[in-house]
């Protein structure tokens, strides 16, 4: 059977780094409680599964359903984005492209940071919304399972995961070859969440001494200090601390931006240049704040991995690991096309089982119970023997399955009603 018929119904849109700006990507950003609300206005819609993936380059959405454009509508709907500018910078991605696509995107083919570590955590944390709106079909709980043994395999059996591919290292490599060093820098890390996390540590792995973090949750703050042994200030002291910074990350996933012109006041312009970083989307950083004589401002668009000398290694690694996505594209395939033939074998089961039973019944007043016993015992294992014969055949004749199902169908006058 065709992999193109067997995925006709499944669909990729979304809109990501490849072809759109953060300017346009934050605009289609989804908040938690916006992915929900899609998630169930989706089901509202008859769409029997549906994945969101939402990062800080990409906003995605897979559906098991053909249609692209309910999909792309639902997005535009639940989003701050519009239409033309989905249609502008958007993918569409049908049938085989469309379930290509998530293998890859999990396995950090289509990040930014090539092999991305981060991922897969995201795309894991979309499939739990999923699941927990009741929105994973079978289709899709069996392809993400696929989707994360094919993860697994391209960590375990190539080096696409070697150093430490994330947004948040390639950040803090970019700030050090910007400002040469970090031996005597202050730096500023606002927020504390998971992105905060990973930045503090590699601001200390790369020999940040003087780090302070500020978070709106101070316990996030106290938490991250104590991990780290770095210093924690208030978050209404924010411009205070920014004049201090010769470095501020910041990455709070806020739906606006949390530091403005306003807090720079205090700043004196004479005392170097300021690094800002933004690692969140939509911004935190307003984009005004570039403004300033004395800030070089690095958003998003300006990251990448080529600065890392691990970077040749895992790119020679792409190969391999696009090897072991075909082979699981493959298995999902094959899952997929058992999974079709799955009704009609339980029909013809249930059709050979009807007739056996009527026939037993045809001589149950003119045998004794132990035989009729016997009599039924010996007919099942003749149906089953039936079946075992007949479900070798259908499975193993992969490229005649529809023609077979539909000869079995004729044969034993089953209905795509039995189905059900």
């Amino acid at each position: 059977m065709d992999n193109s018929i067997l995925l006709e119904e499944f669909t990729a849109i979304g809109i990501n780094h490849k072809r759109a700006s953060v300017t346009v990507r934050e605009c289609f950003s989804l908040s938690v409680d916006q992915q929900r609300n899609l998630l169930r206005d989706a089901a509202e819609h008859g769409i029997p599964g549906l994945l969101i993936v939402s990062t800080c380059n990409r906003t995605e959405l897979l559906a098991h359903a053909p249609d692209a454009e309910l999909i792309s509508l639902l997005l535009v709907k639940h989003s701050g984005g519009t239409a033309e500018d989905f249609r502008e910078f958007g993918f569409i991605k049908h049938g085989e492209d469309a379930v290509r696509h998530i293998f890859r995107v999990a396995v950090g083919l289509e990040a930014q940071i090539l092999g991305d570590l981060q991922i897969i955590k995201q795309v894991k944390e979309g499939y739990k919304h999923a699941v927990d709106t009741g929105m994973a079909d079978a289709s899709l709980h069996r392809l993400m399972q696929f989707v994360s043994r094919t993860h697994k395999r391209s960590r375990n059996e190539t080096s696409l995961g070697v150093g430490a591919a994330t947004t948040a290292y390639a950040a803090v490599q970019l700030a050090k070859k910007e400002m040469q060093s970090f031996r005597g820098r202050k730096v500023l890390l606002v927020g504390a969440g998971k992105i905060g996390k990973v930045t503090c540590k590699n601001l200390i792995s790369m020999g940040a001494a003087d780090v302070t973090v500020v978070n709106r949750n101070p316990d996030r703050a106290e938490k991250l200090s104590n991990r780290f042994e770095i210093k924690i200030s208030d978050f209404k002291n924010l411009d205070i601390e920014i004049a201090r910074a010769d470095l501020v990350i910041v990455a709070t996933g806020a739906p606006q931006a949390v530091i403005t012109n306003e807090h720079f006041e205090l700043c004196d312009p004479d005392a170097g240049v300021k690094t800002l970083i933004d690692l969140s989307v939509p911004r935190n950083i307003s984009t005004s704040v570039n403004d300033l004589s004395y800030v070089n401002l690095i958003n998003m668009d300006m990251l990448n991995d080529r600065l890392d000398e691990t970077f040749r290694e895992r790119e020679a690694n792409v190969p391999q690991v696009e090897a072991i996505i075909e082979e699981e594209f493959e298995a999902f395939c094959q899952w997929m096309r058992e999974k079709r033939v799955v009704p009609t074998i339980r029909a013809l089961s249930d059709k050979l089982d009807a007739i056996r039973r009527a026939e037993v019944e045809r001589f149950r007043n003119k045998l004794t119970e132990d035989t009729i016993d016997h009599v039924d015992h010996l007919t099942r294992r003749i149906v089953n023997k039936i079946m075992a014969h007949s479900i070798d055949h259908i499975k193993g004749s992969q490229e005649k399955q529809e023609e077979i199902t539909k000869v079995i169908r004729d044969m034993y006058n089953i209905s795509e009603e039995n189905d059900s």
